[in-house]
């Protein structure tokens, strides 16, 4: 169904010159001269990358249905990783490109979004938080406080991110997935 730049909504996805695009932000420009046009920001679904895109107000495109399917991680083999329908119990294999920088945040039995569109598995959405046991760090010294600076810590997954000095290896830690930014200790 064919959708126009007045109907612009944040997070809808367009079909535009071949591939899936995701709305990510878009603003609606009527200058004094000239005909009145949609600046866009867009996110590509299959590579993720985003551009930045100007339409004449009008112009039409083909909507894409996008839906989420809640499903769980299983296990990679390296390159491939491996999840569960909670529903049907039908499992399916991802490669670890198409995971994409997700990956760091799984943990074997986590509940993630899986994107479709069309019916084609479009990308893995991981949980927003997530809790991770530290394996690697610097020991913290006597007198670092919360307000001190921050150093890198390895997490159980190897993923990588910046917490303050006083955590320990063996400290659970609340992550947001969106950034990698440390919330709390747990």
């Amino acid at each position: 169904m064919p959708v126009t730049t007045a109907q612009f909504k944040n997070g809808m996805c367009i079909q535009h010159e071949g591939k899936r695009w995701v709305i990510i932000e878009f603003q609606h420009v009527k200058p004094g001269k000239g005909g009145a046009f949609v600046r866009t920001k867009l996110k590509e679904l299959e590579s993720g990358r985003v551009v930045d895109y100007t339409f004449r107000a009008g112009e039409k495109f083909d909507d894409v249905r996008v839906e989420t399917k809640k499903m769980q991680y299983l296990y990679n083999d390296g390159s491939t990783y491996y999840f569960m329908d909670n529903t049907t119990f039908e499992q399916i294999e991802l490669d670890r490109d198409f995971v994409g920088d997700g990956a760091k945040w799984l943990k074997e039995n986590d509940e993630v979004e899986v994107l479709t569109a069309d019916g084609e598995y479009m990308g893995v959405e991981p949980p927003m938080f997530v809790e991770l046991e530290v394996v690697e760090t610097d020991p913290g010294f006597k007198g670092d406080t919360v307000q001190g600076g921050t150093k890198p810590a390895t997490l159980e997954t190897g993923a990588v991110v910046q917490v303050p000095m006083f955590v320990n290896p063996g400290d659970r830690l609340k992550i947001d997935t969106r950034d990698g930014r440390y919330i709390t200790r747990v």
